[in-house]
């Protein structure tokens, strides 16, 4: 398996056994990878700015480290992927409040008065539907994972044609005048190939905990 994969493969309970080990490395590596770009992608949607971002994915991991020796997964209280999420979504917020300058004491509301307090002005990322958000950023990853393990068992050429149609957007007849075929072949092996990547989606989608 590629490294490449590796990055996008949803997280599996054996997966969840290593990291309960802080000296696995290997396994550490892995989760990391496989979730960097997705709590990244999520926080920048949220409104930060890339160094926010970065510092989010840290915390995270540390948050999820520290809770992990304890951790039991149980499917009927949620997935880990929602677990994350919350996780993340705190991290998200911690950002957000440090964006305010501190208020000056005597510019401070008077017990009583119904003035907003700071808390209550830093956004809120729920505002922003943060689980529609996390949700469309995981499929994305679950496409680009089917996408890369279709890739390493599909016909070369049948996968060339698929990747310049339907990835990167060419008109069939462009496709066709650069891999030197005809506009039927192009249809015809992209519609091979996205039936192995829909079928590699349900997959991956069975695999999740």
């Amino acid at each position: 398996m590629s490294d490449k994969t590796s990055e996008f493969i949803p997280t599996s309970s054996s997966l969840l056994v290593r990291i309960k080990d802080w000296n696995d490395a290997a396994g550490w590596q892995l989760f990391c990878d496989t979730y960097r770009k997705l709590i990244y992608n999520t926080a920048i949607r949220a409104g930060l700015a890339d160094a926010e971002a970065q510092d989010v994915v840290q915390d995270t991991f540390l948050s999820v480290a520290k809770k992990m020796p304890e951790f039991e997964y149980d499917a009927a209280r949620g997935s880990f992927k929602g677990w994350l999420l919350q996780l993340t979504g705190w991290r998200i917020k911690n950002q957000l409040k440090k964006r305010l300058p501190a208020e000056p004491m005597d510019r401070r509301p008077e017990a009583g008065t119904s003035s907003t307090s700071t808390a209550r002005r830093v956004p809120d990322p729920a505002s922003l539907d943060m689980t529609a958000v996390w949700d469309e950023e995981w499929q994305k990853n679950l496409l680009d994972a089917a996408i890369e393990r279709v890739k390493q068992k599909a016909n070369p050429r049948h996968y060339e044609i698929f990747y310049l149609h339907a990835v990167k957007k060419l008109p069939a007849a462009q496709v066709a005048k650069t891999l030197n075929v005809n506009v039927a072949q192009v249809y015809l092996a992209n519609h091979r190939v996205a039936a192995l990547v829909k079928k590699e989606v349900r997959r991956l989608e069975r695999e999740l905990i």
